[in-house]
Formats: C-alpha cells, sequence, structure tokens
C-alpha cells in the first residue's frame, strides 16, 4: 500500500497519481461547462475516493436535508380556528331535564361508601 498511519487511503502512489490526473482533467472539463451534471458528479466521485471523509460529510449531509424535508411542519394556529371564550362567557343556568341522581345516590355525610 502507498501511505501509512493516518493517511492510509489503501491505494498505491501510481493509482493516486492517476485518480488525481483525472480529476483535474475533469476539473477542466468543469470550467469549459460548469452546468454538466454528469461531469461534476464524476469529479466529485474522485474526489471522494481520494478523501474518504468527503463521502462522509455529503452523505450525511444528504441524510439530514431528507430528515428535515420530511419532517412536516406545524402549521400555525390561527385565532379565529381556536374554540373562542365566549362560550364560557353566557350563563346558560342549570341544565334543564329530570335529574339523573336519587337522593340517596348523592354523596353526603363521612362515609361515601354504601354498604
Amino acid at each position: 500500500m502507498g501511505e501509512t498511519g493516518i493517511f492510509k487511503t489503501g491505494q498505491h502512489v501510481w493509482q493516486r497519481a492517476n485518480i488525481m490526473a483525472a480529476a483535474n482533467y475533469l476539473r477542466e472539463q468543469l470550467n469549459h461547462a460548469p452546468g454538466d451534471a454528469r461531469v461534476k458528479s464524476l469529479y466529485e466521485g474522485l474526489l471522494e475516493v481520494l478523501d474518504p471523509s468527503r463521502r462522509t460529510v455529503r452523505v450525511r449531509r444528504e441524510l439530514a436535508a431528507l430528515t428535515t424535508a420530511s419532517v412536516p411542519l406545524k402549521t400555525e394556529r390561527r385565532r379565529h380556528d381556536r374554540r373562542s371564550g365566549q362560550r364560557r362567557v353566557a350563563s346558560l343556568g342549570l341544565p334543564g331535564g329530570v335529574e339523573r341522581r336519587a337522593v340517596v345516590d348523592r354523596r353526603s355525610g363521612k362515609d361515601r361508601r354504601r354498604r
């Protein structure tokens, strides 16, 4: 292998030199046609071969973009969408109708449990 230690890339010197030459050629092509997506992706791919940490950063950036795109945004609630407090302001009085509980069922006294 070419390098040792922290800079170990798993490539021989001649492989790295050829990749660098191809990346330089693609950079020249990008200068002539900056809108060419294919040349740009090939150039970026070669740079990722030379420096694997570039790929890691790119993948994390893409995942972060996908995550933020997939999370639904909270819709802003407007004042008229919320319940208004008017139903609490109006005093409607006691509810009409028949009382459902008998006098015996009402809670009163110390011992509220039935025996």
